[in-house]
């Protein structure tokens, strides 16, 4: 695959447009692709498939606040991760030193549901510990949900490599959770100029990561992920095959292949594909939050879906002023250091959703199991 190169030093009055305007899109696609996902599968996590399915239905509609959603930490860290992105216009070292201030604000604001690993790390980052020492030793899921916005913002592989390997370690130091994150962010780069091939997408990871038993567990993982998807199978099925009959963990090696199948099977059709992978229960917020991360880099997502989010500020206005500043920034070499959002907000928005949350808790005491 040849690659298009962006000058990243080009002056702001001779910015290609056309580059701009399209990373914006993609970036802009893979935040709203993910928070639609992310707030279709919160109502689902957790639960068996069949049980999701007699208590719920499907995951047809917005199902967590009287036909609203909302998303989870999901969503969450990919918009600080394309704040950082601006605030670092791509660069590692800074992109790493903007993300760490990111996490610490966010862990400061009480938000629910956080997975252990996260917020261990996210409090050693408090706390003052380094960031390479404030990672610890999960295979969880947190560095992949946050990934296919990288695929979908950067132009380069070897950029893509280095801010995933940054991404990870920054809270989870096995090397499974930083080649399932790279899986993700692949994904993404290359499903925002093409359909996602899975032969070429195979073919493109296996050339980059490591000689590592870790990373060919992945490969074989994602192979048969591929094949099983090509023949028609359902990620259901496909999940059940993995041992996952009563849902999708939060082990990147689950979540992520069976995320990819989806992917594989139905890269034409965001919807339909993010709903057939909450279908599988379990982690199911992350899960569709992955799918639709991945395929929003290339595929539109069809209208209405996006306007039911009760977010104050991870909407799609919010969504699109982040990706237009990060993909500027990016492009042009020139980092952004405005402030994004509403910090003051984060709290009282924080305490609404955990009541949402805990009744929702409550309510899977009842009938029918």
């Amino acid at each position: 695959m040849q690659e298009k190169v962006l000058n990243t030093q080009v002056p702001p009055g001779r910015i290609w447009q056309d580059d701009v305007m399209n990373q914006e899109g993609a970036i802009y696609g893979a935040l709203l692709g993910g928070a639609v996902g992310d707030a279709l599968g919160l109502p689902y996590e957790g639960l068996s498939a069949a049980r999701a399915a007699r208590i719920l239905g499907s995951p047809d509609r917005y199902r967590f606040f009287f036909g609203q959603g909302m998303v989870s930490d999901d969503t969450e860290h990919a918009a600080l991760v394309v704040e950082a992105l601006a605030r670092s216009a791509g660069e590692v070292q800074a992109f790493e030193q903007a993300l760490v201030q990111g996490l610490r604000g966010w862990v400061l604001g009480l938000p629910a549901g956080i997975g252990w690993a996260t917020l261990r790390a996210c409090l050693k980052l408090v706390l003052g510990v380094p960031p390479h020492r404030s990672g610890v030793f999960s295979a969880g899921n947190g560095p992949a949900m946050r990934a296919a916005v990288i695929g979908a913002a950067v132009s380069r592989q070897e950029q893509l490599l280095s801010l995933i390997h940054v991404s990870t370690r920054l809270t989870h130091t096995d090397p499974k959770a930083e080649y399932a994150a790279f899986a993700v962010a692949l994904a993404a780069y290359l499903h925002k100029t093409a359909p996602l091939d899975g032969g070429v997408f195979l073919e493109q990871l296996q050339s980059l990561l490591p000689q590592d038993p870790a990373a060919t567990e992945l490969l074989v993982l994602l192979t048969g992920a591929c094949q099983h998807a090509l023949q028609g199978g359902s990620t259901l099925a496909y999940a059940a095959e993995l041992g996952l009959q009563k849902g999708v963990s939060g082990y990147a090696y689950h979540t992520v292949p069976v995320a990819l199948h989806t992917c594989f099977k139905t890269p034409h059709d965001l919807m339909a594909a993010v709903t057939e992978v909450i279908a599988c229960g379990g982690d199911t917020d992350t899960a569709g939050a992955i799918v639709g991360g991945i395929l929003g880099a290339g595929t539109p997502l069809p209208e209405g879906w996006a306007q039911r989010l009760m977010e104050p500020d991870l909407n799609p206005g919010g969504f699109k002023n982040r990706a237009r500043r990060a993909a500027l920034a990016v492009i042009t070499g020139q980092a952004d250091r405005q402030r994004f959002g509403r910090p003051g907000i984060r709290v009282p928005r924080n305490l609404l959703f955990l009541v949402i949350v805990l009744a929702h808790g409550f309510r899977r005491l009842f009938p029918p199991y």
